[in-house]
This record gives structure tokens, sequence and C-alpha cells, in this order.
């Protein structure tokens, strides 16, 4: 008989003073501390995938708790694969930009896709690829997107053929953000997810509907880093702004990285024109097309600008109606472009696509931008900037100097010059910079934390 109340407990039906009972009780005792010391993981995050949901600084520094086929956070034996990315330069990076967060939302890591050196977007078959590591760093993008996104090689890939399984893209009226949203999820999810590789098919990526907001975009973007011989081609040419600023000023003992430049992406080339004015029936306003007049009055007119200035001028010559761009500037005003700086001979020994980003890196290192609010271009550098100046503690810009400022000349501010420009960094959704979108003009041009009202500070 049993004389203690210890030797009465029961586990799991049999009495403790039981030895089998007691392996039982000290077995389960082992199950529980066991659980409490591994990482915790979550079934589904907020899209309802499968995500580890682990300390990322705790799992570099013991990455031998995490399974053999994650790498901090995201899988390294799932992949997604996309077709090749075309248009124009930014509209290539918002493809990129929404095939990365797609790989995130699947957890998988993403096929190194190929862009397109030229700008054949309708004749695919005229289409000249080349590799996302011939324009931007592989391994730094994948070092400054680490526990969020990760750039894979085809390499990478077992030899089973039949480990993938193809994802098409809906489109048409009839495909709505929410039945593309309804898509992923369901290839999230078994027997979907079990593949190794997931193909997307249909039309190019750029035109695949937004899920993510602009902060997981503006890193993204700010991960691309332009490959050592395009940088330097990039610094050969803002060196000869600066120096050119030096002349002007009739002072060249500052050294060339001294003298500030401004930079205006000036869209008046034939098939911007033609696209603008088309925008501007479509959606009924009236303020997105610009003269060359328009843009030199503006600019002119931008607030506490020091003059002379040198002002680098971001357009397709060889698609201008008019070549005069240098006709009308006021006295202090000194506007240079590819031929008139002397670096001509750097763009043409590249593609259109690499050209595009010299321009663009010039246009983001600039003193002052100012560009057309309706640009995709425009608007990616703005964007950028914005987040260069929140990176330095920069929340309002009312009543201060910002360094990196932008403005849309497209849009009347303060003393008839240009609209002073910061991108909406907490807004849900990247559409409103996208190509032919039907979002109206004030979501494009907003300041932080409240700072316009009635489109003024």
């Amino acid at each position: 008989m049993e004389s203690s109340n210890f030797k009465r407990m029961r586990f799991g039906g049999c009495y403790l003073n039981s030895i089998a009972c007691k392996c039982l009780a000290l077995f389960g005792f082992a199950l529980v501390l066991r659980s409490v010391s591994l990482p915790t993981f979550s079934v589904y995050d907020y899209y309802g995938i499968y995500t580890p949901k682990t300390n990322t600084s705790a799992a570099r520094s013991q990455g031998s708790s995490l399974p053999g086929n994650v790498k901090f956070g995201i899988r390294v034996d799932k992949f997604l694969e996309v077709p090749q990315i075309v248009w124009g330069l930014n509209n290539q990076k918002i493809a990129f930009a929404r095939a990365c967060l797609t790989a995130k939302m699947l957890n998988r890591t993403l096929l190194m896709p190929s862009l397109s050196a030229s700008l054949f977007y309708k004749e695919v078959d005229l289409l000249q690829p080349i590799y996302f590591d011939k324009v931007f760093k592989f391994d730094h993008f994948n070092s400054h997107c680490q526990g969020s996104v990760r750039l894979g090689r085809y390499s990478e890939i077992s030899n089973n053929t039949d480990s993938s399984v193809e994802l098409p893209k809906g489109s048409g009226r009839r495909w709505t953000v929410e039945r593309d949203m309804e898509q992923l999820r369901q290839y999230s999810t078994d027997p979907f997810d079990s593949y190794e590789v997931i193909k997307i098919t249909g039309k190019n990526p750029f035109l695949w509907p937004d899920h993510w907001p602009v902060e997981d975009y503006a890193k993204i973007f700010d991960s691309l880093v332009l490959v050592d011989d395009i940088a330097k081609d990039v610094e050969k040419v803002v060196s000869k702004i600066r120096e050119r600023g030096g002349k002007v000023r009739g002072d060249t003992d500052t050294g060339s990285s001294g003298f500030p430049y401004m930079a205006v992406h000036m869209r008046i080339e034939k098939d911007w024109m033609i696209h603008c004015k088309k925008l501007e029936q479509r959606q009924n306003i009236s303020e997105i097309c610009s003269s060359k007049d328009e843009i030199m009055e503006r600019v002119h007119n931008v607030r506490d600008l020091q003059t002379p200035m040198v002002i680098y001028l971001a357009v397709a010559d060889t698609l201008l109606e008019d070549n005069f761009i240098f006709d009308g500037w006021k006295e202090g005003f000194h506007p240079v472009e590819k031929h008139r700086l002397g670096v001509y001979d750097i763009y043409e020994r590249y593609p259109y696509l690499i050209q595009s980003a010299i321009d663009y890196e010039v246009c983001l290192k600039a003193d002052v931008f100012v560009g057309n609010s309706f640009s995709t271009f425009s608007s990616l550098i703005a964007l950028q900037r914005t987040q260069k100046m929140i990176n330095m503690g920069v929340k309002r810009s009312c009543g201060i100097k910002v360094r990196w400022p932008s403005y849309a000349y497209n849009i009347l501010g303060e003393s008839n010059g240009p609209q002073l420009w910061m991108t909406n960094m907490s807004d849900s959704s990247l559409q409103a910079i996208s190509y032919g979108t039907n979002k109206g003009q004030p979501q494009l041009i907003l300041m932080l934390e409240g700072d316009l009202k009635n489109g003024r500070c």
C-alpha cells in the first residue's frame, strides 16, 4: 500500500513508483526542455507562408541551429525563376524588385534574372539579354539583403528535370490584385511548394500586381550597386561636371570634388511628349508635359540656388525634336550634356541599359536634382534621395536647408519654381510611380510627416 501523496501521483495512467513510468516522466521532461531551447518557428507569416521566425542576429552567430536548407531565414534549396526583364532601366529595376519580393513571400531564393541591354520592349526576339551581375554587384546585393532576399545562380539547381512547376501569371482587367495574391498563396503550399523551382510565365514581371510597401522596394533599390568598371566611369563623368563648375566660377584650387552641380532630367524627347499628352488626356490633368521653356523657367527659380551653377542635362539627345537645348538659359546657368562635357566616348562603349545607369547615378549624386514626377527615372531618383535624407536623420524638409533636395518641374512650386519633392516612404504600394499608373498627381508629390498643406509647406 502506498503511504505518501507523491507515490499516489499518477503519470499517464500509472503510478510513479513504477520504473517504466519514471523513465517516461524523464523522457517527457527532456522533450519540454528541448522545445524551449530550440529557435521559435511560426507556421505562417503575414502572407500565410511558412517562414522560420528566428532572431536573425542569433542565426548568424549560431548558424548551426538553422536547418541545412535555410540561410539567414531564406531557403537555399527552393528557387523562383522569372522571365527576362524588359523595358527601360528603371522599369527593369521595379520588375527586379517585384521579383525579389515575390521570392521573399514564397520563401525562395530568386534565380539571378537576365535584364535587357536594349530597349526593344515590343520585339522580344530582338532583346539583347544581359545578366544582373554584369551590371550590379551580386555579392553586395546578397550581403545587404541578408535575412530578407537572396539571389542564387542556376548552378545551384539540381539535375532533376522533374523538379519544376510553372506559375502562369494572369493578365487583363479580370486579373485583380486579390486574385494575384491568392495565386501566390496557393503556390506557397503543397503540392506546388514541394517543387524545387517555380517558373513564372506570362507577361514580364514589371506588369505584375503590386503587393508591397514603398519601404520594401527602397531597400532593394538601395542594394543595387554598379559593378566597379561602370562605377569608375560614373565617377569620371561626375568629376568632369565638377571640374566644369570650377572653370565657370574661375576657381580651380578647391579640386574637382568641391564644386556643386545640378542635374535636370529633361523629358522633352519625341516618345515622351507623345506619351505624356496621352496621359494628360486620359487622366484629365495638365501637369505632366513640360516644354523646354517651362523647364528652364522653373529651374531658374529654384530657391537658394547659388550661381554660377553647372547643370547636367540628362536627355536622350537622339530622340530630340529640338536640338537647341542649350539656348535660352539665364546668365549664371551653364548647361552641359554628354557631348559638350566631352564624355560621350564613355557612354558609346556601352549598350542602352548601362548608358541609362550612368546617367541615373550622375543624377543621384547631384547636389540638386530636378525631374518630372511622372517619369519612372525621375521618381526612383527622388525615392533614393529621400531615403538618403532619412538615413541622415532628416524627417522634415520645410523650413530647413536639406541635403540632396529634389524638385518636380512639371508641378508649380513657390516663387514660380519647381515643387519640392520627397517620396512618401509610408505608401503601401509603389504603383504611384509605375508606368501607366492611373493614380493622380497628388500621390506623387508628398512630403514626410504632413509637411505639405494644400500642396505647400
